[in-house]
């Protein structure tokens, strides 16, 4: 068990405290998942530090934003519980409120962008909310949700920007402090912020002392820029959409200037190779977002090393295709699968001879791709690209090695 409260001057003017994220607790029992905070020996080995894993993704719509929901919807009115409630998102707030609102008999509407995959439209109408699909963009959408809040007087439910979301979100520490309460570290991902606001009011006020670190992509800096005093652009297609957020809450911010030690920002690359290594090693599947926490260990070892680091796996809700890119691309960049580029002379047995050496050297050859026309080679040469899979990356630098010997002409297709 965590100690008691010590008072702390940081939350005295922020508009949640850890009385309200104990009340939201006690509203929330028994309807989520109190997931499990797990020590993983392999990661820690890993970074040099002692990390502790809250698997949130375990959430029946595998993610956190249930918490926030709930505690929302428990404290309606019965007008509001009445007319329903409505809310502008893509993710996993909708699904969250709309599982939860069917649960307890309250309408939900959820606004969404027309190019939004309809994968995610089904799940939220699967949970029993009424979407619309309006706009182009996300702004669009939570413009749309704001006029039909009023034309048809039904309760709005921000996504992170509000009280109620904060101090359910705020639960997830209460737990990961009372199952791993030598926890010093907490490296929690920032979308809009709701999450490390909530967690940071009942971390700091339980553990004045613990060190809370943000991470956000480095795509999407919108709290990274507001704290620092930066203008980073925020665009592109990161594997965290989750929390590719363009502006951060008005509200959260403030928790996040009072309580935050730091915010940290994330490559693609090490979103990539933490999530596949969660997958490898923990055998849980996590969204770019829930990854976060990690890629900061991986791309910042020095700030974790020696402690005692708690990490949100936040969700789990990832397309599944995305997922297989994102595990074939580390394969490719550990070395045990590649893509080698042959020259070759147009003849018979060419391929064969080429053949034979990965037989000699036990790889085993995937796809194989012949180019004759579109080449600067000559008529009478080609280029064969030989898709392989090889133990590690020792492996494949040896039948690289062998092919060169053989007289071949040999290079390897990087990635990005």
């Amino acid at each position: 068990m965590a100690s008691e409260p010590i008072p702390s001057d940081l939350t005295a003017d922020l508009p949640v405290t850890l009385p309200d994220v104990r009340a939201a607790a006690e509203r929330i029992s028994g309807a989520v998942v109190r997931t499990p905070t797990l020590f993983s020996q392999t990661l820690s080995n890993l970074t040099g530090a002692r990390v502790w894993l809250k698997f949130e993704n375990l959430q029946f719509t595998a993610a956190y934003k249930e918490r926030g929901a709930l505690n929302t919807l428990l404290q309606l009115d019965e007008a509001a519980r009445r007319n329903g409630v409505i809310a502008a998102s893509a993710g996993n707030h909708a699904q969250g409120l709309a599982y939860h609102g069917a649960r307890l008999g309250i309408p939900v509407t959820i606004v969404m962008p027309r190019p939004t995959p309809i994968v995610k439209v089904m799940q939220t109408e699967g949970h029993g909310a009424t979407v619309v699909l309006h706009g182009e963009t996300f702004d669009a959408a939570y413009a749309h949700a704001r006029e039909l809040e009023v034309e048809r007087g039904l309760a709005f439910v921000h996504p992170f920007d509000m009280p109620s979301i904060i101090a359910g979100q705020g639960t997830v520490a209460l737990e990961m402090l009372e199952d791993a309460p030598e926890i010093d570290t907490l490296a929690i991902p920032i979308g809009g912020g709701g999450l490390i606001s909530g967690m940071g009011v009942a971390a700091r006020t339980l553990k004045p002392e613990i060190t809370l670190i943000g991470i956000q992509a480095e795509l999407y800096p919108s709290m990274y820029n507001r704290v620092k005093h930066a203008s980073l652009p925020c665009e592109g297609d990161t594997l965290a959409e989750g929390i590719a957020v363009k502006y951060p809450g008005e509200l959260t911010a403030r928790f996040v200037e009072a309580l935050v030690d730091d915010v940290l920002l994330v490559s693609e690359r090490k979103l990539e190779e933490a999530l596949s290594l969660l997958l490898q090693i923990e055998k849980t599947v996590v969204e770019g977002g829930g990854a976060a926490g990690l890629a900061a260990m991986l791309c910042y070892p020095e700030r974790f090393r020696g402690r005692n680091v708690g990490i949100v796996l936040s969700g789990g809700n990832i397309d599944t295709r995305l997922l297989a890119n994102v595990l074939l691309r580390d394969l490719a960049r550990s070395g045990r699968l590649a893509r080698l580029r042959i020259r070759l002379q147009d003849r018979p047995g060419a391929l064969f001879h080429v053949a034979k050496i990965f037989h000699e050297q036990q790889v085993n050859i995937i796809e194989i791709y012949h180019q004759r026309v579109f080449t600067s080679l000559p008529a009478k040469g080609l280029i064969t690209d030989i898709e392989c899979e090889t133990k590690d990356a020792a492996h494949l630098d040896g039948l690289m090695a062998a092919l060169r010997e053989g007289g071949y002409s040999v290079s390897m297709v990087e990635l990005a």
